[in-house]
């Protein structure tokens, strides 16, 4: 088994979450870490026997690699993905893929023109209670959507900026528009409202919304709403429930509650998403089946197309159509 060599621009949180799960996947050696901030990186560097950069273009020229995972703010997507296209890197971007849609689609475009294979951190889509939903909801018409993100808000400084990280529905409730768009279907309109300064919260340089509400069309015709509050000091709640006749369906952290007429179903998977979606992509990369990949970069764009239209409607006080 020849090994796959990946490299990382990004070691936050997030980037930390995929080091544990490819450290778990047999023949993949992490030999690059790239961070505006040099101690992560080399910390990060330090654990693996790796490279540690502060430029990815200095990183990019001298470190082969086969992959490379893009963990990045929505603001801070400046050019490493064309570059890493360019030399026929593969790519693995975490959510949301940019913070405008023309950035998404020139990074889209570069990777569609080297053909080189790409996903992004969906990671609802890899636990198995999501695929089981997949599995029931076959052939059932679906009638509505009901979806939640209720929770705090992160610690991170760029999070609370809108012009960096979109707001909580682009940046962080983005999961479960994803989730709408995988489990329902393509969501062709959206209406939405945000609730801004109702209440205080606890970051004063922030900005970003702390309520929203988000009604959605989708181009089969059934509708959905998809509540998000970043203001909870309590614990909240994050999942989607889809609406059929004589089924309905909750999925949420691993977990699926199916409900019938005289039936009350939970089913808990228990599995890694993270390491479920990293072996995915190291598996189409040591294959070329691009089949196993869920979320796709093109895929993800359209998920952000969604949710910076749904920040449209807010802004504006009226129905936005979704981009194609």
């Amino acid at each position: 088994m020849s090994t796959v060599r990946i490299g990382f621009v990004g070691a936050g949180g997030i980037a930390q979450a995929h080091w544990d799960a490819l450290s778990k996947i047999e023949g993949v050696a992490l030999v690059a870490f790239c961070d505006i901030e040099a101690s992560r990186a080399e910390a990060a560097a330090a654990r693996f026997g790796a490279t540690a950069y502060t430029d990815y273009e200095t990183m990019l020229l001298e470190q082969p690699m086969d992959a490379l995972y893009v963990c990045v703010p929505p603001h801070a997507h400046g050019g490493v993905e064309e570059l890493a296209a360019q030399k026929g890197i593969h790519l693995f971007v975490e959510k949301p893929v940019a913070r405008s849609l023309e950035r998404a689609r020139q990074i889209e475009a570069a990777i569609q023109k080297a053909g080189i294979l790409s996903s992004v951190g969906y990671h609802f889509r890899y636990y198995g209670a999501t695929e089981r939903a997949r599995e029931r909801l076959q052939g059932l018409p679906i009638g509505m959507a009901i979806g939640y993100w209720h929770g705090g808000m992160p610690g991170v400084p760029w999070w609370r900026q809108h012009a960096l990280s979109g707001g909580q529905l682009v940046e962080q409730t983005t999961h479960i528009v994803d989730l709408a768009r995988y489990l329902v279907g393509e969501v062709a309109e959206v209406h939405a409202y945000f609730a801004h300064g109702v209440v205080p919260l606890p970051y004063p340089d922030g900005d970003v919304s702390e309520a929203g509400v988000v009604a959605l069309r989708f181009a089969t015709g059934a509708v959905g709403v998809i509540t998000n509050t970043c203001m909870l000091n309590a614990p909240g709640e994050v999942a989607l429930k889809i609406y059929t006749p004589d089924r309905i369906l909750e999925v949420g952290w691993g977990k699926l509650i199916e409900t019938e007429a005289n039936r009350r179903e939970e089913y808990t998977s228990r599995d890694n998403p993270y390491l479920n979606e990293d072996r995915a992509f190291i598996e189409a990369i040591r294959t070329g089946d691009r089949s196993l990949i869920r979320a796709p970069y093109s895929d993800a764009v359209r998920t952000l197309a969604v949710t910076l239209a749904a920040d449209e409607s807010a802004r504006i006080g009226k129905p936005v159509r979704v981009a194609d």
